[in-house]
């Protein structure tokens, strides 16, 4: 298995709909591959903030300059008006 194999099969790893040879294939490449391993590990964090309701509050100074960032980026690229008009608000 390689990183495109495996990477092609995140969303059953992370659901359990692998099966068991595969799983055995998937966990000898995390075992051998640090970077898989690193998008597994951001992956499980990112969905432990979803599945908890996590919010997190940005200090207002921060969150004015991602959404400056942000809309510096899309007035560069091919951002919809209805896009630009929900990151202003």
């Amino acid at each position: 298995m390689n990183c495109t194999d495996f990477l092609a099969k995140l969303t059953d790893f992370f659901d359990g709909n692998i099966e068991p040879d595969l799983m055995s294939e998937v966990k000898e490449h995390l075992g051998q591959c640090h970077h898989c391993e690193v998008v597994v590990d951001t992956t499980r964090k990112t969905i432990e903030v979803y599945r908890g309701n996590e919010i997190y509050d940005f200090p207002d100074d921060l969150s004015t300059r991602l959404r400056a960032a942000v809309m510096a980026r899309c007035e560069k690229s091919s951002c919809t008006p209805d896009a630009k008009k929900k990151l202003k608000t």
